[in-house]
């Protein structure tokens, strides 16, 4: 740690739901981390009537109430920053923060408004991904809140570069992590409860996709090629877990539906959609699957990717950055196989070879060295690195 920090820094880290998307997990995992390095952490989420957090933490964490939905997404996401505003300038009355720290654009902005009122001097920004938003609003929102940040980081290369080419900014890459005690091959106690509990088939191929029905999941596409899969291996399956969201995903919902309505798949037994999980049952979730399929035509990392990985689990990715930034590794030794997302031809021929069984015999011994590049402390002390250059810039 850099001799210019102090030994406990108090920080506030703000993430936009209570529910576990990437970048929430990212936050909360951060905050873990920089807490058992001693220092004093609170994370700040807003939360409508009856949410709670996903999991339970070591640290401090702030609920923000917010009206319930449903609303028009501009509506809610004015009045998150609003709430979130308000709450944190009430805080700021009794208390300083040496770092407050958003993992989104909400954060951002609330942020941004305590800094035209004069309440702190500026804000660390992380960009997970950006969204193409046809309302000017969130889209005003979106750039406003990493223009204003004084340090934006980054998880991945290619999301600096984009940074970079829009805005003009040279922000910091940061890494992810995985918890690789939480994240393990070995099987636990919930795995056979949670094969029973979904009557998911064995010795049939088991197909699982985490972050819900989406278009910047693919979600479509992976169907149409679980469908050409189903031609080979008829009993497969196809479970799709979470999926809660702020936006609004009810149009590839309704192309979702109307496909395995048509192609008639029978939904709890050919397909199965979760909803939220238990944050439990994630890592006997990924070690029942046979591969993880991600063929998103936008990720910010996939920080599921690292976990399935753990667990033993190949993954089936798309041929794009940021996956082809850290997977090199895996797909030489073939844990991770990449398909073309725009075409459904190349993912179901990646989802074949993902499960053919003696692949699966040779990978069986070997365990992918996600553990050894990718761990939550090293995250934390590149974290504390940037807030020591933040707090005492080189003159």
């Amino acid at each position: 740690m850099p001799e210019t920090l102090p030994a406990s820094l108090r920080i506030g880290l703000l993430t936009h739901s209570v529910n576990p998307r990437g970048g929430v997990v990212h936050t909360l995992e951060l905050a873990r981390a920089l807490h058992e390095l001693g220092h004093r952490v609170t994370v700040f989420a807003p939360a409508a009537p009856g949410e709670e957090l996903f999991r339970a933490t070591p640290h401090e964490v702030d609920l923000v109430p917010v009206p319930p939905p449903p609303k028009a997404l501009a509506d809610r996401v004015g009045e998150h920053i609003e709430a979130l505003r308000a709450h944190l300038a009430r805080r700021l009355e009794s208390e300083s923060f040496d770092i407050l720290h958003t993992h989104d654009g909400i954060g951002g902005n609330a942020l941004a408004d305590l800094v035209d009122a004069g309440r702190i001097d500026g804000f660390v920004r992380t960009v997970h991904h950006l969204d193409p938003f046809e309302d000017t609003r969130l889209a005003a929102w979106q750039a406003r809140s990493v223009q204003r940040a004084r340090q934006v980081l980054c998880v991945s290369p290619g999301w600096c570069m984009t940074l970079k080419r829009e805005f003009g900014i040279e922000a910091a890459l940061v890494s992810n992590g995985v918890d690789c005690e939480r994240f393990q091959r070995t099987p636990g106690p919930r795995d056979a409860a949670l094969r029973r509990h979904f009557a998911l088939r064995p010795g049939a191929p088991l197909y699982l996709a985490i972050g819900g029905i989406e278009a910047r999941k693919n979600s479509v596409r992976l169907l149409e090629a679980f469908v050409r899969v189903r031609d080979e291996h008829p009993a497969a399956q196809l479970v799709i877990a979470g999926g809660a969201s702020l936006l609004d995903h009810s149009a590839c919902w309704r192309d979702f539906h109307a496909l395995a309505a048509e192609v008639g798949l029978v939904a709890g037994r050919d397909l199965v959609l979760t909803g939220p999980l238990l944050d439990d049952d994630v890592p006997p979730l990924l070690r029942c699957a046979d591969a993880l399929v991600m063929p998103s035509l936008r990720e910010g990392f996939g920080l599921v990717v690292l976990e399935a990985l753990a667990c033993g689990t190949p993954v089936v990715v798309s041929g794009i950055p940021p996956f082809t930034e850290y997977l090199e590794e895996a797909a030489i030794d073939g844990h991770a196989l990449y398909a073309d997302p725009h075409d459904t031809a190349s993912i179901a021929a990646a989802m074949r070879r993902a499960v053919d069984p003696a692949r699966a015999r040779s990978l069986a011994a070997a365990v992918p060295p996600v553990c050894r590049h990718y761990s939550w402390p090293a995250s934390a002390q590149r974290h504390l690195a940037l807030y020591a250059a933040l707090l005492h810039p080189t003159p």
